[in-house]
């Protein structure tokens, strides 16, 4: 019975976290061609995979490095407003090859940091085990790869989804900040208001900053 509620446990995790891989995936090839976007998202997927199983192994060593989800919601902030930001490309062939590469490695430094906070969530949840970590790993392909697919298409039928999934973004990035111990014990007062409040922060700054940058860009 324990070992189905900790399957039940880290497929809600997975369909969270992963469901913000997959947003990062749709957004960023959602200007990409119907070929090049499949591209992206099975190349974001592979991704996504292989840095789960290697931050699985390096875990334990990494949870100890101080300020490193803090570091990685800024990153991710940063891709968040980035995606609001950008402009259409140029329809060259040479600049659609460009957007292809330029998708890909945006797409692979967002794995980096929320396969991070995946691969974290999943390794405390499973205390260890292997084979739970290697079944949460393996549950998160279907989930990225059938929902990139599906968020890109509304973000082509409704581009104002833009700024709710950058949003989502920003919240994310907001928590990881605002999870990190290593901030708690070096401000605990500051950090006990804003704790809360923070990721919610973090989402208002994001869409704000993007349809700022967006504004600036085009004229």
């Amino acid at each position: 019975m324990e070992s189905i509620w900790l399957l039940v446990e880290i497929m809600l995790i997975n369909l969270v976290l992963s469901g913000d891989n997959a947003v990062v995936i749709a957004m960023t090839s959602r200007r990409l061609s119907k070929q090049q976007q499949q591209q992206a998202i099975w190349w974001g997927a592979a991704g996504a995979v292989v840095l789960r199983i290697v931050l699985t192994v390096a875990a334990l060593w990494l949870i100890n490095i101080p300020l490193l989800k803090a570091a990685g919601g800024v990153m991710l902030f940063v891709i968040a407003v980035q995606l609001i930001a950008e402009q259409e490309p140029a329809d060259t062939r040479d600049n659609e090859a460009h957007s292809l590469w330029g998708a890909i490695r945006i797409i692979l430094l967002a794995d980096v940091v929320m396969s991070l906070d995946n691969v974290l969530a999943i390794a405390a949840v499973a205390k260890g085990n292997l084979a739970f970590v290697a079944i949460g790993i393996a549950l998160s392909i279907p989930i990225i790869v059938w929902g990139s697919g599906f968020i890109s298409i509304w973000l082509q039928k409704m581009p104002l989804l833009l700024y709710a999934g950058a949003g989502i973004l920003g919240y994310t990035a907001g928590e990881m900040i605002a999870s990190d111990e290593r901030l708690a014990v070096w401000l605990p007062a500051m950090w006990s208001k804003l704790h809360y409040g923070f990721p919610w922060i973090a989402l208002a700054l994001v869409v704000l900053l993007g349809f700022w940058f967006r504004r600036q860009l085009r004229y």
